[in-house]
């Protein structure tokens, strides 16, 4: 590894609280006795801005957050097998607009449920192992990505339940893919990371008019000529151990291992030789007790903020918009022991929530400083 020249070094945040904002507890909700691994908010269809999913062993449960910290119960699903476990979810929607939840886990099988109807829409089998992470592309929210694993990352159309790309081979991952990002603005790229330490960023650029056939194809998607993309354009080393969660900031990534930190990095891309390139670090955001893996942070939907939780039961927000990092706040409570796997910042970043390794759902507000 290069040194960093000097005056180069990445900007670490301060852990004292800035006090911008200060949020208390609103409501906790226990939602059954098994690990809660996933919690978000719907940010693909403005109608449902205040609703949420989580999941936690077999079970996909839809809430919406009310006036005065209330939590309502919308809907719950409940997988056929009950070794299930799932341990993410994402929501998507059909072309003609309504709302799917698209859930994954330990069987390896991603389930799309129609929560107009609570019906399964369709099940998609093709990974060869568990299904870590799922997302969906905002420009175009039929798409969906999973990381996997079995060492890959597939693109799906949940419309049509067509398996599109596989990003995996020669120059894949060498280990569990554990999460996998959509780029913002650019609907060609993606970002994922694993257990083989490397952050890899993907083009579909010349694999797009597979996606495209994938909306208008009519005959069986086992038919799909699915298509293996074995190369990224970029593989970046920024950590030393299990990368398990990465996102896109504008153009930079933000990614954590279990070194109690987030790093903020530049990929700066060699356009003659793909793969190759060097990294520039430019902030860490330090969240203490964050030591072990599969915990990951989360922005609101304007990117001002990211939220993290850590395996004590608290929660880092830090300010995205400021160098140094600045931290918003450090949300603690006596009763919040437990690890927190995922976080969900809401719409407007006014309301957190958390989901824990018991099984509990904390619901944190904005206090109002009128």
């Amino acid at each position: 590894m290069a040194k960093t020249p000097i005056g180069c070094e990445p900007v670490v945040g301060s852990l004292t609280p800035s006090k911008k904002k200060e949020y208390r507890v609103t409501n906790r909700l226990q939602e059954g006795k098994r690990p809660l691994y996933a919690v978000v908010f719907n940010f693909i269809d403005s109608r449902y801005f205040n609703v949420f999913a989580t999941v936690g062993g077999n079970r996909v449960t839809v809430y919406q957050c009310l006036e005065g910290g209330v939590i309502a119960v919308l809907q719950s699903y409940i997988d056929e097998d009950k070794e299930e476990s799932f341990y993410t979810v994402s929501w998507a929607c059909n072309v003609d607009g309504s709302p799917f939840l698209v859930a994954g886990g330990l069987n390896g099988i991603i389930r799309v449920i129609d929560s107009g109807n609570e019906k399964i829409h369709k099940s998609f089998g093709g990974h060869g192992d568990s299904i870590n992470e799922i997302r969906t592309q905002a420009l175009k929210p039929s798409l969906v990505v999973s990381a996997s694993k079995d060492e890959s990352v597939r693109l799906w159309n949940v419309h049509t339940g067509i398996c599109i790309l596989i990003f995996a081979g020669a120059g894949g991952h060498r280990n569990e893919v554990l999460s996998v990002d959509f780029h913002p603005s650019d609907i060609y790229r993606i970002a994922s990371c694993g257990m083989d330490n490397t952050v890899k960023i993907w083009s579909m650029k010349e694999f797009w008019p597979y996606v495209e056939k994938s909306f208008t194809w009519t005959d069986l998607p086992s038919k799909f000529p699915t298509k293996y993309v074995q190369f990224p354009m970029f593989i970046a080393s920024i950590h030393t151990n299990y990368v398990d969660c990465n996102r896109w900031l504008g153009n930079f990534i933000l990614s954590k291992s279990v070194d109690n930190e987030i790093v903020l990095w530049e990929p700066k891309m060699k356009e003659q030789s793909p793969g190759e390139g060097t990294v520039d670090i430019l902030q860490k955001y330090p969240v203490p007790d964050c030591d072990i893996w599969f915990i990951k942070f989360s922005y609101d939907f304007q990117y001002k903020a990211a939220a993290i939780g850590n395996r004590e039961g608290k929660i880092y927000l830090w300010d995205l918009q400021t160098s140094p990092p600045v931290l918003i706040a450090r949300l603690s409570h006596v009763q919040s022991k437990s690890a927190i796997r995922q976080t969900a910042v809401s719409f407007d970043g006014s309301t957190i929530l958390s989901c824990c390794e018991d099984g509990i759902i904390w619901r944190w507000d904005v206090v109002s400083t009128s």
